[in-house]
């Protein structure tokens, strides 16, 4: 059931999820570590509310609990219980046991069996995993829908590679026999974000398993209830060793703070704003974890005269409005070329205007759900009102919806300039900037003219230029006539201030192994 806030609770308009200080907290002695939560499609199923050490479901050491809310209906959910430092502790230690137990040196085919299996179990619980995320973010069901089944696949793909991480004999010369080995870190300490909670989970844990590593994984604070359902199921199924993987809910300031402190984890993951990982980057370096981060974006999709307008069209509104406009790699800055300018601009203010449906997220036909908080809602409403200060034209949008819950209008700027902070600065909603250009030197130019390099979008149909303009792009992920289009073996992240290392695809692999070179003298005979 979706459980009504008491009316005590209080709550600032802005930062509600910035720190622990203005979520609504309780300490419970009693509040069980599991309840029943009833779902929108009617199903009721059992919501862990503990954190996950040692593969099982225990209370912190303090009790304290902050609340859950649904971005779709201001209500809530439920309370969680909160990890502090010692409770890091207590699942590093719990991590390091189990690597040094034995996962470190797992056969193949026990970590191909466990993966495989969470993979099903994924596939098999699709619709509860989706109505999960839908509630606990304020997604559309359908780009819920779209994350559970990436989620599934890269677990069976990350199961693959179990017996193929391997390293090389090397020649040279018959006094030595030397070769390499790829081996596990360690406890690895992995913090993901609220906008795909099960994804970035997924993305994170599996290649962390498939290379011998154990977990300490942090959710966020806004969006923890599916890593907890997927724990769950890893539990009553007995898939892992206690304390191969371990998940705590908490916030920045103190959880994640103390696993990029923690002595023991060798490794942390971190998706998210590009302040922060700057400053996790910072404090790894003191006891020198090997970092990947993926970070923020300000990406740009080009649509040429020559672009199919049907296929483009569709481009820039996924590229957008696909998951609230709450993706690091979201298209927010378009640029259409003059020949086409007018017409494209023309259908697409009218497609946001008129077709992208914006509400429930459990209503099959929503593209755009709720914006994940009231904070990244006053953020977004704080962009649109400094581009129009700035002397840009809105085209479309630019409102709250006048109703419950965190919505907004799908938004579209015209006759912007390049060094407006609309176009400059990561917004993280469903606002999309658009620019007229002529060259195509002149818009490889002003897609390059960003801190940011995590994505980019080129809509033609002329193959050679195609090519041409993704080979001059500084972005990690070009995408041609498609947009925000992610397989599990392709790798993704960015360049610049987007980050560092590469998530899915054979890529991944690298961020959790070490080479270890043995050379070994031949006695002569």
């Amino acid at each position: 059931m979706i459980r009504t806030r008491p009316a005590t609770v209080l709550r600032s308009s802005r930062g509600l999820f910035a720190a622990s200080s203005t979520i609504s907290h309780r300490n419970y002695s009693t509040l069980p570590l599991s309840i029943p939560v009833t779902l929108p499609n009617g199903t009721t199923y059992d919501q862990p509310t503990g954190l996950f050490i040692n593969n099982e479901f225990v209370y912190p050491k303090q009790r304290k609990t902050f609340e859950v809310i649904s971005p779709a209906t201001e209500e809530e959910i439920a309370h969680v219980y909160e990890a502090r430092e010692e409770d890091v502790d207590s699942a590093v230690q719990a991590a390091k046991k189990a690597f040094e137990g034995g996962w470190s040196d797992a056969d193949p085919i026990v970590k191909t069996r466990a993966l495989t299996k969470i993979a099903d179990l994924i596939e098999e619980h699709a619709e509860t995993l989706a109505h999960i995320e839908s509630l606990d973010n304020g997604k559309s069901l359908q780009n819920a829908r779209g994350d559970v089944a990436l989620s599934a696949n890269v677990f069976r793909s990350s199961a693959g590679w179990a017996d193929k991480i391997g390293g090389k004999v090397i020649e040279t010369g018959n006094t030595h026999f030397s070769y390499t080995r790829r081996e596990p870190l360690g406890v690895c300490g992995q913090i993901i974000p609220w906008n795909f909670p099960l994804l970035m989970f997924t993305w994170k844990v599996a290649p962390a398993l498939v290379t011998n590593n154990t977990v300490v994984l942090k959710t966020s604070e806004t969006t923890p209830l599916s890593a907890l359902y997927i724990c769950k199921l890893i539990q009553e199924n007995n898939l892992l060793p206690p304390g191969v993987i371990n998940v705590i809910n908490g916030f920045g300031k103190i959880t994640g703070n103390a696993i990029t402190e923690h002595p023991t984890i060798k490794k942390v993951a971190f998706t998210g704003s590009t302040a922060t990982g700057k400053a996790i980057m910072a404090k790894c370096a003191a006891t020198l974890k090997k970092v990947t981060l993926e970070l923020g974006g300000k990406s740009p999709n080009i649509i040429f005269d020559d672009a199919n307008l049907e296929t483009a069209l569709q481009s820039a509104v996924a590229g957008i409005y696909y998951n609230s406009g709450e993706v690091c790699c979201a298209g927010s800055r378009l640029y259409v070329q003059e020949g086409i300018y007018d017409e494209f601009v023309a259908k697409f203010a009218d497609y946001a205007q008129n077709k992208v449906k914006v509400g429930n997220p459990f209503e099959e036909d929503t593209l755009q759900g709720a914006q994940n908080s009231l904070n990244q809602l006053d953020k977004i409403l704080h962009y649109i009102k400094l581009g129009q200060d700035e002397g840009a034209t809105l085209l479309a949008g630019g409102e709250r919806l006048p109703q419950k819950g965190f919505f907004i209008k799908p938004t579209i700027f015209g006759d912007v300039k390049e060094d407006m902070k609309i176009v400059k600065e990561e917004i993280f909603g469903p606002v999309i900037t658009v620019s007229k250009f002529k060259t195509v030197d002149e818009v490889v130019r002003l897609a390059n003219d960003s801190e940011y390099g995590l994505a980019a979008g080129i809509q033609s149909e002329d193959v050679n230029k195609c090519v041409d303009v993704a080979r001059r792009l500084k972005a990690g992920t070009i995408w041609v006539n498609t947009y925000n289009d992610f397989h599990h073996m392709v790798p993704f992240g960015g360049f610049g201030a987007s980050g560092m290392g590469r998530e899915m695809g054979e890529d991944v692999l690298n961020n959790y192994l070490q080479t270890k070179a043995v050379r070994t003298a031949i006695t002569q005979k």
